[in-house]
């Protein structure tokens, strides 16, 4: 069985204390941190796609997680590839294999509200807007819609100003509040 995501039938069986294997196998590997922003996790980030276990002849299942990088040189992936394997191994798990998916692309719709918060209180403005409908990309006809403001994590003026498109990682841009003046990254719509 592989398991894509939780659902809302996961989410009924968990409730009923019949959680499947590659269930708890997905909310294992959810609880791995991005070594870049070690407030989220890489089922809050949204590049978690996917858990499988199968058996390869040994004494416990094999595992399979799938994981899409936030772009295509993302240096995160081997510590998360390493962080994964670790998770798994304290738990009894020693045959993992972290499969890296490019395609569908990352975008940073996959982020769930709750890590998008998590950014905020950690003081990097969360993604803002949104890049696809019904997992479509959007397409604008006519003028191409610009964002005129970041709100700033630290005292939500809508009065900041981006100072370099390129932030502390390339996921994320930086900017300055001009209420507050403190510099803070912008996590980047993708």
């Amino acid at each position: 069985m592989y398991v894509s995501h939780p659902t809302a039938a996961a989410g009924s069986e968990r409730a009923a204390g019949h959680r499947t294997p590659e269930q708890k196998a997905w909310d294992l590997a959810a609880t791995v941190c991005d070594p870049e922003i070690p407030v989220l996790t890489i089922a809050d980030l949204g590049i978690l796609r996917g858990v499988r276990m199968f058996d390869d002849g040994g004494m416990v299942p094999a595992v399979e997680v799938t994981i899409t990088p936030t772009y295509s040189g993302c240096p995160a992936m081997d510590a998360i590839r390493d962080d994964l394997k670790t998770a798994f191994a304290s738990e009894g798990y020693p045959n993992v294999h972290v499969a890296l998916v490019l395609s569908p692309a990352w975008t940073t719709d996959w982020m769930s509200e709750a890590g998008k918060a998590k950014l905020q209180e950690y003081g990097i403005a969360p993604p803002s807007g949104q890049t696809a409908v019904d997992g479509k990309a959007v397409r604008h006809a006519g003028p191409v819609r610009l964002s005129l403001a970041v709100k700033c994590p630290q005292c939500s003026s809508l009065n900041t100003k981006e100072l370099t498109r390129f932030g502390s990682t390339s996921c994320k841009a930086l900017y300055v509040c001009q209420d507050c003046k403190e510099p803070f990254d912008y996590f980047k719509v993708l």
